[in-house]
């Protein structure tokens, strides 16, 4: 299989992005914060890869697809789906879609739907809104004049108000406990190809977009790999102020993100509980570039999805960890290996509707 054009951890020259959609309400109101992924949902919102500019080798586009497919079937066993793609896909996907899985005429490009979809926030009455982190293919490195409109075109769909935070990013960038605690890299963040603010300015702007009140940073990556590391990869909430990180099994002093990974582990457990889950040692893709992440799961009604990745004894003491730290949830593991080809993991391809 020959590698696709863009996978997340390769950069391409860059693209013109495009400007803020005038129907942003400025600011986010006090008062309003982006719940916990644990929280109750009311549904999960994806994205259908389809690009042939993103996507330049067809048999792995259909296997990235079947990907897609496969964990929006999953998830909607558990809670409904929307699945954004343009209604020229429709036809060909409902046959292979759950019924509890609806389509939205919404074009997309590729399918990360944590990093250009909508990120939801809510107040004390429950009313939800967008928090717009407005998307610009990870600093113009991909095309993404569809993917940069689907915030704001859910938002529509759903009639609720959008706010714009004043930032550029993804909120693959960033983890929250839904108690006023944040981390994320630097990298992601305070980056030229992003944002041109200060330390202490984009710390407030984020801490605002999601109604927080902590922010913990580390360096991170930057210019090794498309997303310039984002922290959902390594390292997510778990409960208030308590964190599961993914380190490799051995710190090879070449590798920037398993230094960098070491130093966040450091940081972290400053002012965090910290628990640890090593990688897979005998995954079924050998790839150097393959993100095996166990952090890369998505928590929604009932369950937790997961990756497995073909190492019965790794796989395993993931699935226990991840059911110690959400009793009371169904663990379902799944091959998921296109998207870490890609860089990127389940929790990347999906976004939560709170309830």
């Amino acid at each position: 299989m020959t590698d696709p054009i863009m996978t997340r951890r390769t950069t391409l020259a860059g693209l013109a992005s495009l400007p803020l959609a005038s129907s942003a309400l400025a600011g986010v109101p006090a008062g309003y914060v982006v719940p916990a992924e644990e929280a109750p949902h009311q549904a999960t919102i994806m994205m259908w890869p389809n690009h042939r500019s993103v996507y330049d080798d067809p048999v792995f586009l259909r296997m990235t697809q079947a990907t897609i497919l496969n964990i929006a079937n999953t998830i909607a066993d558990l809670e409904p789906v929307f699945l954004c793609a343009h209604s020229d896909h429709h036809a060909a996907l409902r046959s292979r879609l759950s019924g509890n899985v609806t389509l939205w005429d919404i074009p997309t490009e590729d399918l990360w739907a944590r990093d250009a979809g909508p990120l939801f926030t809510q107040n004390r009455a429950g009313d939800l809104a967008v928090s717009r982190l407005q998307f610009n293919g990870w600093g113009d490195k991909q095309i993404h004049t569809n993917d940069s409109q689907v915030a704001r075109r859910v938002a529509d769909r759903l009639g609720v108000p959008l706010f714009d935070t004043g930032l550029t990013g993804e909120a693959g960038g960033v983890e929250q406990d839904g108690h006023g605690s944040l981390m994320a890299h630097r990298s992601s963040w305070i980056n030229p190809n992003r944002n041109r603010g200060s330390e202490a300015e984009i710390t407030s702007r984020l801490l605002a977009a999601y109604g927080a009140d902590r922010m913990v940073w580390s360096d991170g990556v930057m210019g090794e790999d498309i997303t310039d590391y984002h922290i959902d990869s390594l390292a997510r909430f778990t409960g208030p102020e308590r964190v599961l990180i993914n380190l490799p099994n051995r710190f090879d002093q070449e590798d920037p993100f398993a230094q960098a990974a070491g130093d966040s582990f450091d940081i972290l457990s400053e002012t965090l509980d910290v628990h640890m889950i090593r990688e897979p040692v005998k995954r079924r893709v050998r790839d150097p570039e393959f993100v095996a992440s166990y952090a890369n799961y998505y928590v929604c009604n009932g369950a937790v999805i997961l990756a497995q990745f073909g190492d019965p004894k790794a796989d395993k003491i993931a699935a226990d960890t991840l059911a110690s730290h959400y009793p009371g949830r169904d663990i379902i593991a799944l091959n998921v290996d296109p998207l870490g080809e890609l860089g990127g993991g389940i929790h990347c391809a999906t976004q939560q509707v709170p309830a």
